[in-house]
């Protein structure tokens, strides 16, 4: 064997390492599982989520430095080396495991990705190697979180609506669809009613905060200090 084929060999197996997403046949662009993807930002999110609340309630702010470290890694992972070796994405293919896959476009969750990136470097950068905390930080961690809900409550990846936009293309595979034009099947559409009862629970909402803020606003008491002090009477 020559160095050439020595070389070739090398570069195929390289390639088979550092790529983005999978060839599966009958479709034209490689693919990613949208649902692991779904189920990795639902473990991210909760990990943001936790961290935040504790910040925002003890002012501590080892555990999201934690989670900003864990998640630059693991996005890094994703787009420059291949989301097959993600460890988000990996546990998301484990709790997913026997469910039926649902492809999705690799381009447009690079590009998403990619803004991953950038968000999550300035946040490690100004919140763990700077060591410092201010609105920008804020607002990126608030930008996170709706990006994570948003992928993981509705399968609506935000970061993907701007992939048309930046490359003048449209974009393939989207899940559930929503990149080919279609009419709506009958169990998609809102009458007027279902309209009216959401209108009515907004309403329902304030009404409560109006009438019952003092009450609510209360402190809770231990269920058996009450329960004790009522027999005492």
């Amino acid at each position: 064997m020559n160095k050439k084929e020595i070389y070739t060999r090398k570069d195929i197996k390289v390639n088979k390492i550092l790529k983005f997403g999978e060839q599966v046949t009958g479709f034209d662009v490689p693919v990613l599982n949208e649902r692991e993807i779904r189920a990795g930002a639902g473990s991210l999110f909760l990990i943001m989520f936790i961290s935040i609340l504790v910040v925002l309630l003890k002012g501590n702010f080892l555990m999201l430095k934690y989670a900003v470290t864990i998640f630059l890694t693991d996005i890094v992972i994703r787009v420059f080396v291949n989301p097959k070796f993600s460890p988000l994405l990996i546990i998301g293919r484990l709790i997913v495991r026997n469910q039926v896959p649902e492809y999705v476009g690799a381009p447009q969750k690079k590009f998403a990705w990619l803004i991953g990136v950038v968000l999550a470097s300035t946040m490690f950068i100004l919140l763990v190697v700077v060591n410092s905390y201010s609105p920008i930080t804020g607002i990126i961690c608030l930008i996170c979180l709706v990006f994570l809900f948003f992928e993981t409550a509705f399968g609506i990846c935000l970061g993907c609506k701007f992939y048309s936009i930046f490359y003048k293309e449209k974009a393939q595979y989207c899940p559930g669809e929503v990149c080919n034009a279609k009419s709506k099947q009958d169990i998609q559409k809102t009458s007027g009613v279902q309209m009216f009862i959401v209108l009515g629970f907004i309403a329902y909402i304030f009404l409560a905060v109006f009438l019952f803020n003092d009450n609510f606003n209360k402190r809770p008491s231990e269920l058996f200090e009450t329960v004790s002090h009522s027999q005492n009477i």
